[in-house]
């Protein structure tokens, strides 16, 4: 019986130092997935894009294809790639994240310009379809777009939540990048769910509902979706061009080139200082996030005619040929 209970003891003890890694594994994924808020947001800004041209009853089907392939995304290529860089070359690690800042800079500075007329924008997500003849084609062509496109801000997205966690051994860095990759993917095409079926649950409530009330918010969400859509693109933009320029000039600071962060702390602190103690620190971190999106801006702006004349191109010519 004595040995029983050690026994019963140990299985306890070993229970409690596992619950205390899951809760270290939630805990670093919360923070470092929190640390890709702006990656998040435009994800989530930019996949119902891709469902325009589908019957109802496909939405969620398309959704749920999307959703695996980006948790095949980031669990099955990127997770991989992102550890053996963070064990056997640190050091990659900085600039793939400017890189990646550049191209938020590059895609948010490009929406601008497409909203404000300039240039012909961006072509991944037409608001017009080409016909095609037969639905599972369309659904085909337009699934491995989104999966493509995640992949890309996929990538962003581990690359800054791996910079956020604290150095720890192997297993505990894989348990909590994976925890960041599922976590972020149901937030994501979760939201994206709750966002493409709201117009239909208006309908249904407008058309169906037995109080006056539950008609009028039917309505309401009906008429208000298109408006919701455009604002959260907007949120998108701003978020990918402030988390793009904080990228860039954090890392800029990494390499020894501290003038821009110190400059834009500077200014923070100063205009913190003039008001009053409560909003000090709100202040501070709103300033410092408007001129990062500013600067991410400018950086984005000077970026599109390399992205257009050079990079895509090249771009363009790799993927014809790997299709053909």
């Amino acid at each position: 019986m004595s040995g029983l209970l050690a026994l019963v003891d140990d299985v306890a003890a070993i229970a409690k130092v596992a619950a205390a890694s899951v809760d270290d594994v939630i805990g670093q994924a919360a923070k470092a997935g929190s640390k890709a808020a702006g990656a998040v947001i435009d994800d989530a800004a930019v996949t119902p894009k891709y469902l325009h041209g589908f019957k109802a009853e496909r939405e969620l089907p398309v959704i749920w294809r999307i959703t695996k392939g980006s948790l095949r995304n980031k669990l099955v290529y990127l997770l991989p790639v992102g550890l053996l860089l963070a064990n056997f070359a640190p050091w990659a690690i900085p600039p793939l994240l400017m890189l990646g800042g550049a191209y938020l800079c590059f895609e948010g500075a490009e929406k601008v310009a497409h909203a404000l007329g300039w240039g012909h924008g961006h072509e991944d997500y037409p608001d017009k379809e080409k016909v095609v003849e037969d639905p599972a084609q369309l659904e085909e062509k337009k699934a491995a777009g989104a999966i493509k496109t995640d992949f890309i801000l996929s990538a962003e997205i581990m690359t800054i939540a791996l910079s956020a966690i604290p150095e720890s051994n192997f297993w505990m860095e894989a348990a909590t990048l994976a925890a960041v990759a599922v976590m972020i993917t149901i937030a994501v095409y979760g939201s994206v769910a709750l966002i493409v079926k709201m117009d239909d649950l208006g309908l249904v409530m407008a058309n169906r509902g037995r109080f006056g009330l539950t008609r009028s918010v039917g309505r309401g969400l009906v008429r208000g979706m298109p408006g919701f859509l455009k604002l959260l693109t907007v949120v998108g933009t701003a978020a990918m061009l402030w988390v793009g320029g904080s990228i860039i000039i954090h890392g800029l600071e990494q390499m020894g080139f501290a003038a821009p962060y110190n400059w834009i702390h500077d200014i923070a602190v100063a205009v913190g200082h003039a008001v009053p103690a409560q909003f000090e620190g709100a202040v501070e971190w709103i300033t410092t996030a408007g001129i990062d999106g500013l600067f991410g801006l400018a950086l984005g702006l000077v970026l599109i005619p390399i992205g257009e004349k050079i990079v895509t191109p090249i771009w363009r010519k790799v993927f014809h040929k790997a299709a053909v």
